[in-house]
């Protein structure tokens, strides 16, 4: 597949809101009038700096409208707290729920933002109990404060980290029984050997819980190739580069594309 290299720019992410919801997502805004499938997900669905990310492939490969519910960095609370988003998912065909990550969740050590999930609000008490040695006003997001927290005290970090992963499990049972049995669940493995920067990443068992609930799992492993490229075919100003370079990149969607196709194809 050939990509396109555009050396600079800014996107137009069109946005664009669905219904009574607050959140801002990526349009042009598409019609929910006749069939679609809905793209539900945090980084690698949004697509920030491509062009054409996966939601958008898909919706040329399958012929249906694919609205992309994506959020820069979102966890499972961002849907949870927007009833409307999961009304839409309920209705679609089919939904593909991107699995994100744990860190960017509420949980009894610590609160995020209700939209922006990324961002560490406070610590409850069971969080200074645990580390009462620490400045939590030092941090504003949360993969600093739990990359912090495990390189600093990694003889206490693994009771935090089996917290937010049954936090994580018992939310997204929410999350899929919400939207009902036409669901398949997408696994993006950035390092494409389980292996990833977050501190707390996801693991079989943890997907394994969620199996259930969903038609299908689609695991992508991205590849070597897709890693490499870096910022290749991206479109970002001159102080983006650095943002850019934590995204995944065209490639990536393409693959995540190319992994899906098939599957809903079979489900439609």
């Amino acid at each position: 597949m050939a990509y396109e290299h555009p050396g600079g720019g800014a996107l137009d992410y069109c946005p664009c809101r669905y219904g009574r919801s607050k959140l801002l997502f990526r349009g042009p805004r598409r019609r929910l009038t006749g069939p679609y499938v809905a793209a539900l997900g945090g980084t690698e669905t949004y697509g920030k700096f491509v062009a054409r990310p996966w939601p958008v492939l898909l919706e040329e490969g399958l012929g249906l409208p694919v609205p992309n519910f994506g959020c820069v960095n979102a966890g499972v609370d961002v849907f949870l707290s927007e009833p409307q988003v999961v009304e839409i998912a309920a209705a679609a065909r089919v939904a593909v729920v991107q699995l994100m990550g744990p860190q960017n969740m509420s949980n009894r050590f610590y609160m995020v933002h209700p939209r922006r999930n990324d961002r560490f609000l406070r610590a409850s008490a069971a969080m200074r109990s645990l580390y009462p040695e620490v400045d939590f006003t030092e941090f504003n997001f949360t993969r600093h404060m739990l990359t912090a927290l495990r390189d600093r005290y990694p003889a206490r970090f693994d009771l935090l980290a089996q917290e937010l992963r049954s936090a994580w499990v018992a939310r997204g049972h929410s999350l899929l029984e919400r939207i009902g049995a036409r669901v398949v669940l997408l696994w993006v493995d950035p390092k494409g050997s389980g292996g990833t920067a977050d501190p707390v990443p996801l693991d079989a068992a943890m997907v394994a819980e969620l199996g259930s609930l969903a038609l299908e799992t689609v695991r992508v492993e991205v590849s070597a190739a897709a890693r490499a490229a870096g910022t290749e075919g991206m479109w970002f100003g001159q102080l983006e580069q650095a943002a850019a370079a934590e995204m995944p990149g065209p490639m990536v969607h393409a693959e995540v594309a190319e992994a899906l196709m098939p599957v809903l194809r079979g489900l439609l």
